[in-house]
């Protein structure tokens, strides 16, 4: 690193922390703190919310997925698309659940169910969630030591300190800074500019990258993997572990079924203005990762080349050296590509692609505190209280939960031996809360057939089956299940479990009351269209709507047909690798012009969405009962 770049990484901390600051005014509730009072709009949501999931530790993954696979899973990714068209034009659980004006998810489980099963639901999503977040700190962290070249300890006042437990320290701090000062109002903000800057400064990457390393070099690499693990030709990769097409079909499964059941960003599912905007969101989400999906893409086979390739042997002992210092084989193997990148990239871009992966790590961080935090007072506490807090009390016990979760992540990383891939880490983890969670959503805003004792059973089903995973995997790492095949057995599984105690239960909800529908919708609110007629824009939609919601239709299913017409092409006759080759260089220049168009379009829409988010901050008049709470199977939310 040189002065200019840590100039850079020193400018983006400062201007970063300062805006902060400024930024909390804007909180004077719980509402605020919980949901920014649920006044944004679908540019600054989808933004922010896309800035949250894609997280330090998030691409790090990816580029161990794909340096791992070549560019084969893009291709099986394709396979996806009309899964999330359905989910996010439809609405689907999104549209429905605003529709509760719940703030949080067990928030709606006591609306739909019962205060037991929020408690319950509250613990178990507060499990999964820290014990998914746990190995965040620590895969971050290795990540800048070993990126920027740290020792593993220094001396401070004559006291040796160790490097990484000092890195831990200051990346959590840095997320509660912001979490604490402002909750969801700073979280958004700060997440939505830290968005357009990641998408500016991974197209600038992109493009350096693509110039400094020839395409021919990178064909021949790829070309290079023996028969059956291709890297370019998915239907010659079936001896490829953990991250062929199995993987990516109980991805599709788990998308439908777990929409909106990982909590991860729980505030972002209430913040939305309306439900009309949060279905907005949702459909204008299929086009933010432009940017974010094509670096796991192109960057793990730039790797590839550096380290592989004879042309760049000189840089490739360079980074071979750097990896081999790494004893942890498994955190070598998330370091590779980082390391590469390291060295093809000059001074200044060096510095902004730290300021990105810093912003990665912190709007992640900042959103995962907040929400685990809020899931534990708002849905497990809380309910168990007779009495309501003030709004200073409330507020001071989410700033303490959130507190208290940093510290069990900085523990978790400095304790836990982690076994296998960080993607299949989260599908275990994560399947604990949403294998049996997925069925008491769907059935509750979809079934009135079901039943307290059908939810109660899933999430046990699902929790126990997932937490028996995740305890095998520590003990047998090699064990012929991966996490993603145990979170596919949690999740159907839990399914058969709900409907089937369900139906024994023999009992009928009134989910018109919940929804504030038909006789208890508000004076001339728009009766919202159900089943396969709610993939048709509505009444709500305006001109400009209709006109993305067709475009996006339009380019989704353009790409999803090109890989069922290539699909069935490949099976009547095999198509060759150079075929291939071509295939992939027009899907990386199509995706290329993509990220430019999108990240303008992005920069102009969410720039007004954040300018009539801090308006509405600035002139609501704020409810202290507005606080998460339930009575009556009612809650205490907002009308709007």
């Amino acid at each position: 690193m040189s002065p200019l770049d840590w100039t850079i990484v020193g400018v983006f901390v400062g201007g970063f922390a300062l805006l902060a600051l400024y930024l909390k005014r804007y909180t004077r509730s719980v509402a605020d703190f919980l949901a920014a009072n649920r006044c944004a709009g679908r540019y600054l949501l989808t933004v922010a919310e896309g800035a949250s999931g894609i997280g330090a530790i998030s691409l790090i993954a990816q580029f161990e997925v794909y340096y791992h696979a070549g560019f084969v899973p893009a291709f099986w990714m394709l396979m996806l698309l009309p899964t999330a068209l359905i989910i996010s034009l439809s609405g689907w659980v999104i549209y429905r659940y605003r529709q509760t004006r719940a703030m949080t998810l067990a928030q709606f489980f006591e609306m739909r169910y019962s205060r037991g099963f929020r408690v319950f639901a509250g613990s178990m999503g507060f499990l999964a969630g820290i014990l998914n977040y746990g190995i965040f700190p620590a895969v971050t962290a290795r990540f800048f030591i070993h990126f920027l070249g740290l020792p593993d300890s220094f001396d401070l006042l004559g006291f040796e300190l160790s490097t990484y437990v000092v890195t831990m320290l200051g990346l959590l701090g840095s997320a509660l800074i912001v979490t604490l000062a402002g909750g969801q109002v700073v979280i958004m903000v700060t997440d939505f500019l830290q968005g357009q800057l990641i998408n500016i400064v991974l197209l600038a990457l992109l493009l350096f990258v693509a110039f400094s390393v020839n395409w021919n070099d990178v064909v021949g690499t790829l070309l290079a993997a023996p028969a059956g693990q291709s890297k370019v030709n998915p239907f010659d990769a079936g001896q490829v572990r953990h991250f062929n097409v199995w993987y990516y079909l109980i991805s599709l499964f788990g998308a439908f079924y777990g929409t909106m059941a990982w909590q991860g960003s729980q505030a972002y599912n209430a913040s939305a203005k309306s439900a009309h905007e949060a279905r907005m969101g949702k459909v204008l989400s299929q086009w933010r990762t432009a940017v974010t999906s094509m670096l796991p893409l192109f960057l793990p086979a730039a790797a590839l080349v550096v380290l592989h390739h004879a042309e760049y042997a000189e840089l490739g002992a360079q980074v071979r050296a750097g990896l081999e210092a790494i004893v942890d084989p498994q955190a070598r193997t998330q370091l590779t590509t980082p390391l590469v990148i390291r060295a093809l990239l000059p001074a200044g871009l060096l510095g902004l692609f730290v300021v990105v992966m810093l912003s990665a790590a912190i709007s992640t961080d900042n959103t995962y505190l907040h929400s685990w935090g809020s899931i534990f007072i708002q849905d497990v506490v809380m309910p168990l209280r007779k009495k309501p807090l003030s709004p200073r009390a409330h507020l001071l016990l989410l700033r303490g939960a959130i507190v208290g979760v940093a510290v069990f992540a900085f523990f978790f990383s400095l304790f836990f031996r982690q076994t296998q891939y960080i993607l299949l880490f989260f599908a275990i983890t994560g399947s604990i809360f949403v294998g049996g969670a997925g069925s008491a959503i769907i059935g509750g805003l979809y079934w009135k057939r079901g039943t307290n004792a059908g939810a109660w059973s899933a999430m046990i089903t699902g929790a126990t089956l997932s937490l028996g995973g995740v305890a095998i995997k520590q003990v047998n790492p090699d064990f012929f299940l991966n996490g993603q095949q145990m979170f596919f057995v949690a999740m159907v599984t839990s399914a058969l479990v709900y409907i089937t105690v369900s139906l024994l239960g023999r009992q009928t909800f009134d989910l018109d009351r919940m929804l504030h529908r038909g006789a208890y919708a508000e004076p001339g609110a728009p009766e919202p269209a159900r089943g396969w007629l709610a993939l048709r824009p509505g009444p709500e939609f305006t001109r400009g709507d209709r006109l993305l919601y067709f475009l996006t239709v339009a380019w989704s299913l353009s790409f999803f047909s090109a890989f069922v017409i290539i699909t069935l092409w490949n099976f009547a006759s095999p198509l060759p690798d150079s075929w291939w080759v071509g295939f992939w260089r027009v899907f990386i220049l199509v995706s290329l012009f993509k990220g430019v168009v999108v990240t303008i379009w992005f920069c102009i829409g969410g720039g007004i969405d954040l300018r009539d988010l801090l308006r509405a901050l600035r002139l609501a008049r704020r409810d202290a009962a507005d606080d998460g709470s339930v009575s009556k199977n009612d809650n205490h939310g907002s009308h709007g």
